[in-house]
């Protein structure tokens, strides 16, 4: 399915901030007792992401917006923090030592102040920390998922020297209704034409943009043996038998490779709840693992770009927007996870949001320097609002972006693909005279293909083209890899302003 971004309300929004449009944060705001509504919130955020034609960012937020957003969620607070003199800790992420008690101080420091000032605005509540931590965030990043509940601390948290960033986790720009299916809806295809894919041995369907890459001429090089791809997403079902260990993940031409499912989101408010599991309630982690790593088997399924690979499976979302405070921490828990996993070497992310999240960006920056290489969608949309460019965290330079283009020439994004200066590579994924015909993949159970589309299934067949090239490549770094697969692109020697290196001819890259 699609990945949409948040941008699907951009139009109603639009017209709410033409009114607002001139509010800055030096225009008289509403009683600080009184906390922005949500329509009001909407328009300072859409009219952040129009007037700069990037991912809204919470650190450019005024202080009533940042504790209305808070208000009108879930009051939990991303709160970042360092020691007073550190520098940029970004490029050392992954080399912190936080049980040092200079980190160790700083944390309770922060958590001792806001439990005070919780208490002090709210009389009576006899708060305790663990009163006001729901999310237990991953231990390698400093930070922590805490409530706030005035203005005022908020103000203070910020003018910390400690602190290196303070966010609204949970703040959502759709109503729940609107936006609790997003990507999410899989039904196996009804319409598949015999154009539409090649069948090989041993009975299994090659999807017709396969060609478009020179996948299927790759695998006589490579097949992704003996290379882990790590998937972050929503999951992978329990129905589709090609995608169980005890099932047919290793069947036909598939063979000696290990498949795990791992879930860590956290649906259920209560606290103390345990992860949903593994199970894909959703589709879309279903549809990305099927091309990334469906068997070469039988029964007329679609097979995955590497075949051979082995897949750690994650449902760390909900659905494909990245919005929630429990699908934040899910996604940041997955990849830190994947980083300290020595066998995963790629992991691939076909989700995002267009709000930047500092704790996502902490996990990023800390699987980068244990040495991942990172795909991330570039963004999937309506085509009345997919005129914003790249979403987080494709927007990150420490990911690679990828986007969906229509065959043939001139190079075309796909209609509900997002394109612009961040996207390193392209894959076909759509016919170009018939939006409906997309790639095939597996559908929740069974063996008749399911369609999807988008920079979702752009992100996960480049990372099932770097499983290829790796595996042919065992011993290369991330930058060889890269460097590879740049090399083997269409512009991998002029990169293109929308679209950056072009498609990758994956024989190419392997041979």
């Amino acid at each position: 399915m699609y990945l949409r971004s948040l941008l699907a309300l951009v139009l109603v929004w639009g017209l709410l901030s033409a009114c607002t449009k001139e509010q800055t944060a030096d225009t008289p705001q509403p009683d600080a007792q009184t906390p922005l509504t949500k329509q009001e919130i909407n328009a300072f955020i859409n009219e952040s992401i129009h007037r700069t034609n990037d991912v809204f960012r919470w650190e450019n937020a005024t202080p009533l917006v940042l504790w209305s957003a808070g208000m009108q969620s879930d009051n939990v607070y991303a709160l970042g923090y360092q020691p007073v003199g550190e520098q940029d800790i970004t490029k050392r992420m992954h080399l912190l030592d936080l049980t040092e008690e200079r980190w160790t101080n700083v944390r309770e420091r922060l958590i001792g102040f806001v439990t005070q000032e919780n208490n002090r605005t709210k009389p009576g509540n006899n708060f305790r920390p663990e009163d006001l931590m729901p999310l237990q965030t991953p231990v390698e990043l400093p930070m922590v998922a805490i409530k706030i509940f005035s203005q005022s601390t908020l103000e203070a948290l910020r003018r910390m020297p400690e602190v290196r960033y303070v966010e609204p986790m949970g703040y959502d720009m759709n109503e729940i209704e609107q936006r609790s299916n997003a990507g999410c809806g899989v039904s196996p295809a009804t319409n598949i034409l015999s154009a539409d894919f090649t069948t090989i041995s041993p009975n299994v369907k090659v999807p017709w943009n396969f060609n478009n890459h020179n996948i299927q001429q790759a695998w006589s090089l490579s097949t992704g043996s003996g290379v882990w791809v790590s998937l972050i997403d929503t999951g992978t079902s329990p129905n589709q038998p090609k995608l169980q260990q005890n099932g047919q993940f290793n069947s036909g031409q598939s063979v000696g490779r290990t498949i795990n499912r791992i879930g860590v989101y956290v649906s259920s408010s209560w606290p103390w709840s345990p992860p949903d599991g593994p199970d894909d309630k959703c589709g879309h982690g279903t549809q990305m693992a099927g091309l990334i790593a469906a068997p070469r088997g039988s029964g007329g399924a679609s097979v995955g770009v590497a075949y051979n690979c082995n897949l750690v499976a994650y449902r760390a979302t909900g659905d494909v927007v990245i919005n929630s405070s429990a699908e934040k921490n899910g996604v940041s828990t997955a990849i830190i996870q994947s980083a300290n996993n020595s066998n995963v070497r790629i992991l691939s992310m076909s989700i995002g949001d267009v709000f930047w999240s500092n704790q996502v960006a902490d996990a990023i920056y800390y699987a980068y320097g244990m040495g991942k290489l990172m795909f991330a969608a570039a963004g999937t949309s309506t085509n009345f609002t997919n005129w914003f460019g790249v979403i987080f965290p494709a927007n990150m330079a420490e990911t690679y972006a990828v986007t969906g283009i229509k065959e043939g020439t001139p190079l075309e994004r796909c209609n509900v693909c997002h394109s612009g200066s961040a996207v390193d590579f392209v894959i076909v994924m759509q016919r170009r005279n018939d939006a409906s015909r997309t790639s095939l993949t597996l559908a929740m159970s069974g063996d008749v293909p399911s369609r999807v589309g988008g920079s979702s299934t752009a992100t996960a067949m480049t990372a099932g083209i770097a499983a290829l090239v790796w595996s042919r490549y065992p011993s290369w770094t991330r930058a060889q890899v890269v460097n590879r697969l740049r090399t083997a692109s269409s512009m991998g020697n002029n990169r293109h302003s929308e679209f950056g290196w072009g498609l990758i001819n994956a024989q190419a890259a392997v041979n």
